[in-house]
């Protein structure tokens, strides 16, 4: 035998193996009851092998052959039965207490599982009137699972009761946490494979009860399963003692119950004592939370389940180990086809299951097994919350014209854009108590966000110091919900969005890389959606970027990376948009805009420092619903061609973009500027690849097809590139923007280190245009001379020279 790793861990006391071992010890089943919920287990258990294997002879009405089988197998198997397990035994328990839960599949590779509960419950029929409850229907059931044409292999969009795919491992608790926020009466049974507790992010978000409120949300019971491995090696909670498992949980605050063991028999007693012990827990902690009006953080319950992985199955194949092994994760028999004896083998497996048993001879659960489960919307595979569309309210909103930045004349005074926003979103959040939050890392405050806090402060549940009521804006119920993970806080908008509600997620612009590959999956899950006929839409997920790449000088070249838009990009044009106001009006307007809209991930980008103002709002208006075009203002080719088309996305870069204009027409004043203006990034793209871009005449009548464009651009400047990439006229686009050079610099300098200064795109439009000669080489030669003199002061003060700070477009 191995040696032991520890000497408080024995293989006995972490094994999977036996008659249940619990912390709750009561056995409230009657003989009945135990035996139709087991009954209820074999039906679910044979639907998921149904699906793994069978394209034909649904319910082995006649001998399993090779042509029954799907000549591709895939799917899992490994943590089917656990999830069906607590399922089952939940559902007793929303019929004995009429709750109103749903269920979150953490390992949603075991969409088996899940798929099985929809479709006896009734609700896979519902929505798919072609997936009937009989024989033909439970033939098409189990082909399109993982077959071209139909599903995929996770809890997908296509899943009734499912708002968490569980592809991407981690997002379980945030996702259930963001689910119960504002939803009292809900319970969220939340499965945490064992293989998904090693993620960062799902260990983050264990602290998710420091921010629940148990007077104004609902509760997460969350049922960690330790099956022991992942594809292909033992997880590290399952190997570790009893004592050590249980101090983890205490020291997160939670109150951890056991149910160990693989004799189900007695395992169907423990876990529905257990679930019946966390249950009455939570309710009691609600009742004395809402009798008294007092808010407190319990120590919530939650379930720590070890069952073999892929029990039920054949312990071993071969004198191999299955059950209880990493073997079973997967299709537990993967050579059925050309293997005689395995095919045999699974013949009998599913038969032990005894289907004919169970299942009419038209296909139909019997009615003694069809009653265990609750009815309408009860079920959890029909509850509307995980079809949050259904419940969504539109945002009472202010008219955002009221918040208006006054502009009497473009480029000559600045103002604080985003802190004049923030008065926006504090009355939104005012009339809007039970459904719109803002979600944040530590951030609402440094990013000029505070006033929000007149309406909604900061959700804490934890201890209070004294000074915390000096500017500490913590509350018990409040509407803003920071901590230090954009995992969590991008966890609990999502779940808050898809279930029904509204919300918004700002973060530094650098910062927000963490949380790249979560977005990615929301994309995914949105754009999936759209597709699914009985899915209602969702508000959209937005996301504020400030603390931008140009004024993150201070911080130095860590907090310098404006990627996310490269990522976002990426996704799917049904989905994603892009936005980049110049000034504090078009902020409005864009913010106003994002936050009515549905089924799209929208991200913002503006920085929160003071910055010139350029449209009143009427313009602005006029701007932003148009996307692009030329401000009239800061042009001098009105009535004929241009010879040069200066044009800029993004706030900083728009005012570097103006300043060197105004060099230029200063310098050489015969020379006719277009100035151009991008606010929605996607106006760029062919109308064909997107729904917001522009015609190909459209776009050649703002950029024109003959002359060169100086494009300075906020994020990495291939970016431009591409979104044009086979416009006419694309070779004389010339964009400049950050290129990955950055330290403790000015704004100036961070400017001129990546070429997006003043001095640097007026240098490059002059090259751009040999007809101006000799008369362009002179000022060429000064506006280089002024570049270094101004470096070199800002070198010598540590701050750019006072002329640039306070420039302002002189025409």
């Amino acid at each position: 035998m191995a040696p032991h790793a520890s000497d408080d861990v024995s293989v006995e006391t972490i094994s999977a193996y036996g008659v249940a071992r619990a912390t709750v010890k009561n056995t409230p089943l009657s003989k009945e009851e135990a035996t139709k919920i087991d009954n209820y287990f074999k039906a679910s258990l044979y639907l998921c092998l149904g699906m793994l294997y069978l394209k034909q002879n649904p319910l082995l009405q006649e001998p399993l052959k090779v042509e029954h089988l799907k000549s591709r197998l895939l799917g899992h198997w490994g943590s089917d039965a656990g999830q069906i397990f607590t399922y089952i035994h939940f559902n007793r328990l929303i019929k004995k207490y009429d709750l109103n839960s749903i269920f979150i599949s953490g390992p949603g590779h075991g969409a088996p599982a899940v798929l099985s509960q929809a479709y006896l419950e009734g609700t896979y029929s519902e929505v798919y009137p072609d997936k009937s409850e009989d024989v033909e229907g439970m033939r098409r059931f189990f082909k399109q699972f993982s077959f071209p044409g139909g599903i995929g292999s996770h809890a997908t969009p296509e899943t009734p009761g499912s708002l968490h795919e569980g592809g991407e491992l981690g997002y379980s608790i945030s996702h259930a946490f963001g689910v119960v926020f504002d939803n009292p009466d809900l319970i969220a049974l939340t499965m945490v494979g064992d293989g998904e507790s090693e993620t960062g992010p799902l260990a983050t978000s264990w602290h998710s009860t420091k921010f629940l409120n148990p007077i104004t949300d609902g509760a997460v019971l969350p049922v960690l399963h330790l099956n022991g491995y992942k594809i292909n090696n033992p997880t590290v909670l399952a190997r570790v003692s009893h004592k050590e498992i249980e101090s983890l949980f205490v020291g997160y605050g939670w109150t951890p119950y056991f149910v160990e063991g693989s004799d189900p028999e007695t395992m169907h007693q423990a876990m529905a004592a257990t679930l019946e012990k966390c249950v009455t827990e939570i309710r009691a902690y609600q009742k004395q939370a809402r009798e008294s009006g007092k808010a407190f953080r319990p120590r919530w319950p939650m379930i720590v389940l070890r069952s073999p992985k892929g029990w039920t199955g054949p312990r071993k194949v071969d004198d191999r180990y299955l059950e209880g092994f990493w073997r079973a994760h997967q299709i537990p028999l993967p050579d059925v086809a050309n293997n005689v004896a395995h095919l045999k083998l699974l013949e009998d497996w599913m038969r032990g299951y005894e289907p004919e048993k169970f299942f009419d001879e038209s296909g139909k659960l019997i009615p003694e097994l069809k009653e265990l489960a609750p009815q309408g919307n009860r079920r959890m595979s029909a509850n509307p919350v995980a079809n949050g569309g259904l419940l969504k309210k539109p945002l009472h909103m202010p008219d955002f014209r009221n918040y208006a930045i006054e502009v009497h004349r473009s480029g000559t005074a600045d103002a604080p854009s985003m802190s004049n926003m923030a008065i926006f979103l504090r009355d939104i959040i005012a009339a809007n108590q039970t459904n719109f939050r803002v979600f944040g890392p530590d951030e609402t405050e440094s990013n000029k966000l505070g006033a929000i806090y007149q309406a909604g402060k900061k959700v804490w549940m934890g201890e209070y110091f004294e000074e915390d009521a000096d500017g500490g804006n913590l509350a018990f119920a409040g509407r803003v919900m920071e901590m230090l993970s954009e995992h969590t806080c991008e966890g609990w908008l999502e779940g808050y969005t898809l279930s029904g509600r509204h919300g918004l997620l700002n973060s530094y612009e650098p910062f927000i890389h963490i949380i790249d590959s979560m977005v990615n999956q929301h994309c995914k899950w949105i754009e999936k959606s759209q597709e699914v006929e009985w899915r209602a839409k969702v508000a959209s997920l937005n996301i504020l970027l400030t603390a931008t790449v140009w004024r993150q000088d201070h911080n130095g070249f860590t907090h310098q990376d404006p990627g996310f838009l490269d990522v976002v990009a990426n996704k799917s044009p049904e989905v994603v948009r892009i936005y980049l106001p110049p000034d504090g009006n078009c902020l409005l307007s864009c913010m106003d805009h994002c936050l009515r809209s549905s089924n799209y991930v929208n991200v913002i980008v503006a920085d929160k420092q003071n910055h010139l103002q350029y449209l009143d709002m009427d313009a602005a208006i006029e701007h932003c619903t148009k996307g692009v075009g030329i401000w009239d203002w800061a042009s001098n080719d009105q009535g004929c061609e241009p010879d040069l088309v200066m044009a800029s996305c993004g706030d900083v870069p728009t005012m570097e973009s103006l300043a060197a204009t105004a060099l230029l027409r200063e310098n050489l004043p015969e020379l006719k500027i277009r100035f151009v203006n991008v606010v929605d990034l996607f106006k760029l793209v062919p109308e064909r690849e997107h729904a917001h871009g522009l015609s190909d005449r459209e776009y050649s009548a703002i950029f024109t097809t003959d002359k060169p464009v100086i494009f300075n651009f906020h994020s990495y400047p291939w970016l431009i590139h591409r979104l044009t990439y086979k416009r006419q006229g694309q070779h004389n686009m010339h964009v400049r923007g950050y290129k990955e050079k950055g330290n403790i610099d000015t704004p100036l300098e961070l400017a001129i280190r990546n070429q997006t200064d003043r001095f640097s795109l007026a240098i490059d439009a002059i090259d751009r245009m040999p007809s101006l000669g000799n008369t362009g080489a002179a000022t060429r030669e000064k506006l280089l001379n002024e570049q270094i003199r101004c470096k070199n002061e800002a070198y010598e003060n540590g701050v750019d020279p006072k002329l640039l700070q306070e420039w302002v477009w002189p025409f």
